[in-house]
């Protein structure tokens, strides 16, 4: 089963109703949970333990870059980063620094910002999400590029909680 077709499947949920639907095929297991406090479905897609079939999704491709870009950072950074909270991206989708191509930034390196504040949008399936921030503090780092995607819990932000 590929992305588009999991996509598919993830729309077909959301308006059907249905608030939750298990497919289970032989490579593959996909929960769809969809529930009135949250606006969009919540997704869970196991792949069964064929080697063949782990490797093809491209999920785990695009993961793969990113713990070796991680493992290769000197241990004096990740100390040095310690001290600040992480704001990671709760859905996968396209990340946004502003509302619009027109308006200004949502927060910038060096803003402070409060519980609740929005600090970007993410874009999955055309629905724009306002992420909010969960802490008070100082923007110190912006992980993520305008306009590129991201992954679930793929950190975002760095905040100073001081």
């Amino acid at each position: 089963m590929d992305l588009k077709e999991i996509q598919n499947l993830i729309k077909f949920v959301a308006k059907s109703g249905a608030s939750e639907v298990k497919l289970e095929m032989d490579d593959v297991k996909i929960t769809i949970r969809t529930g009135s406090d949250n606006d969009a479905p919540t997704v869970q897609y196991t792949p069964v333990a064929a080697p063949q079939v782990a490797q093809a999704p491209p999920a785990p491709v695009a993961e793969t870059p990113a713990p070796a870009a991680a493992a290769a950072a000197p241990k004096e950074a990740t100390d040095e980063t310690s001290k600040y909270i992480t704001i990671k991206s709760p859905i996968i989708g396209t990340f946004y620094r502003k509302p619009s191509p027109d308006k200004p930034l949502f927060v910038e390196v060096g803003q402070t910002i409060a519980e609740g504040d929005v600090l970007c949008i993410i874009e999955a399936m055309k629905l724009f999400n306002e992420i909010e921030s969960e802490v008070s503090g100082k923007i110190v780092k912006i992980l993520v590029d305008d306009s590129s995607p991201v992954e679930f819990d793929q950190p975002l932000f760095l905040v100073d909680p001081s």
